[in-house]
């Protein structure tokens, strides 16, 4: 394998962006730093988790920064003399100090069709939307968020049944093409970028912890749309007796309003059906409160007396 020697920095944390640095440490490119948002504690006994890319990072003896503030605490980078940075799904706001400092420039993969879903969560926002297609951005950094020049493209259609977990497959997939293919020709400064059309920008944000609670009466394509963004992690729920009830699967039926918003139709063998503001949806795949995620069927045969109960 030939051997590169630009100095890359690489800024990302989840596991999608720790996938694509594996695939550039591959395919020989020079990593000689990670920057990583800080490990997080989880559970209840507040464990320390390793972010997914600094545990590559660690696999490779690549050193690795995790500043709290990026924008107070940005010297290693100094340090490290990079001839570009790349970035894909870091987790924080890349100040202008920061993109000024590498020779070449700052490349950044963005998880959308660029200018449309500007933000920190292009992928959901095209789920939640219900579009047909989507796909990846080669594009320069800069102190806006999202709005430099696009170098490159890459698209890919979205299934009616794909979810966040099956749609950041593709994504990941498209990031991994996007940057092999266009890397080389960045640090060699032959790519031209397309300046974005500021008209045609649409912007999304973080999915929040008030927006797992599912909302019925938006309209049913849209609540859908919520439903499969969520699944299969945190997942979307509505109300049944007081009682948490997590949707990670649903389908829309019909556009009949027969029933009040989230009456029960139908129960059974043939499906579990319940009442939208301008339709009806079916639900797939569910979990009760304290219980194990089931299929529909399963959680309609040990509640034997759901329809005509409501949803909220």
């Amino acid at each position: 394998m030939e051997e590169k020697k630009q100095r890359l920095i690489y800024f990302g944390t989840p596991k999608i962006s720790a996938e694509v640095l594996e695939t550039l440490i591959d395919h020989g490119y020079n990593i000689v730093g990670v920057v990583a948002q800080p490990d997080k504690e989880v559970g209840r006994s507040a464990k320390r988790e390793v972010v997914p890319t600094k545990q590559v990072a660690l696999a490779h003896h690549i050193p690795v920064f995790q500043p709290v503030k990026l924008k107070d605490d940005y010297s290693f980078i100094e340090e490290a003399h990079p001839d570009a940075i790349i970035t894909f799904s870091f987790g924080q706001i890349i100040p202008q100090v920061v993109l000024d400092i590498p020779r070449v420039g700052c490349l950044n993969i963005h998880g959308s069709l660029l200018p449309k879903y500007r933000g920190a969560s292009p992928v959901q926002a095209a789920i939640i939307h219900r579009e047909k297609v989507t796909g990846v951005s080669l594009m320069e950094m800069s102190a806006k968020m999202d709005a430099g020049c696009v170098y490159a493209t890459k698209e890919c259609e979205i299934d009616p049944k794909d979810n966040s977990e099956t749609l950041f497959a593709k994504i990941e997939t498209l990031a991994k093409e996007i940057i092999l293919e266009n890397l080389d020709k960045y640090l060699r400064g032959e790519l031209v970028g397309v300046e974005q059309k500021e008209e045609d920008a649409t912007f999304c944000y973080t999915v929040k912890s008030s927006e797992e609670k599912l909302d019925l009466t938006k309209s049913v394509d849209e609540l859908v749309g919520w439903i499969l963004a969520l699944s299969p992690t945190p997942g979307g729920y509505l109300i049944y007796k007081d009682q948490k009830l997590k949707v990670f699967d649903a389908q829309l039926v019909d556009k009949t309003t027969s029933y009040p918003l989230g009456y029960v139709i139908e129960a059974d063998k043939h499906g579990f059906f319940v009442q939208g503001s301008d339709g009806v949806i079916s639900l797939l795949s569910l979990q009760l409160e304290g219980k194990k995620k089931m299929d529909y069927l399963s959680f309609v045969n040990g509640h034997p007396y759901l329809v005509g109960e409501y949803l909220s």
